[in-house]
């Protein structure tokens, strides 16, 4: 925008004054940019008066601050995702086990409420040689479950009444996949509790997937709590 507005820019001479040369000729700055499109800082005459060349500069914001971060090696301008739970911590609360332990890391947590976790998709996935062998993409079925245990860490808790000897994935409804997810990326998925019914040990949740900030999966979830006795 920067650009735009000032190579609308048109700068009037002023009048010559009376005890000034008739030779006087205005001269107009002007922008000029390169080859890449960027606006170039440049500095032209606006106009000669009496033996003395006065000069007007242009430059664009980006030009005059630089970008600092255009600096790092690409290897440092990114920050790795926190760690709220570990693997290790996330094996203590889901019964989940290879190769059906689908979440990484915990991000957020929020217990009873919320937590966002991730998975990092390899190619060592033992699903990629069968889903597809020419063409490597997570199936579906497993970014629903994937999302499921993420619901469980929010589930299988004391004050919620969850159960890791008794907690079923009930159902789901509304589930849509926008974008296929392939080796390489990071999966990162935030569930929701929405309603909670303790008497029948059903809870509501949302949940969302998303890959570099653009969802791939959404849907509603059902899930069965209890105790270990029923």
């Amino acid at each position: 925008m920067a650009t735009s507005a000032l190579s609308n820019v048109l700068l009037s001479p002023a009048r010559p004054n009376s005890h000034l040369s008739t030779s006087y000729r205005p001269k107009f700055s002007a922008l000029r940019f390169s080859n890449s499109g960027s606006l170039c800082p440049v500095a032209n005459p606006l106009r000669v008066t009496a033996g003395k060349r006065r000069f007007t500069t242009f430059c664009s914001s980006d030009a005059a601050n630089g970008s600092k971060e255009d600096d790092k090696p690409i290897e440092l301008r990114y920050p790795a995702f926190p760690t709220v739970l570990d693997i290790n911590q996330i094996r203590d609360i889901l019964p989940h086990r290879f190769p059906f332990l689908l979440v990484d890391r915990v991000i957020e947590y929020n217990p009873g409420v919320s937590a966002v976790g991730i998975k990092n998709v390899t190619i060592n996935d033992n699903f990629f040689p069968g889903h597809f062998p020419e063409r490597p993409i997570m199936p579906g079925v497993l970014m629903i479950e994937a999302m499921a245990q993420v619901g469980g860490l929010v589930m299988l808790q004391p004050e919620v009444g969850g159960s890791r000897e008794n907690f079923f994935f009930a159902g789901i409804d509304k589930v849509r996949f926008r974008k296929p997810v392939i080796a390489g990326d990071t999966l990162v998925m935030r569930m929701t509790l929405v309603k909670l019914q303790k008497r029948f040990g059903i809870a509501k949740m949302e949940g969302k997937a998303y890959v570099g900030g653009e969802v791939v999966c959404e849907g509603e979830f059902l899930m069965a709590t209890g105790s270990g006795s029923e």
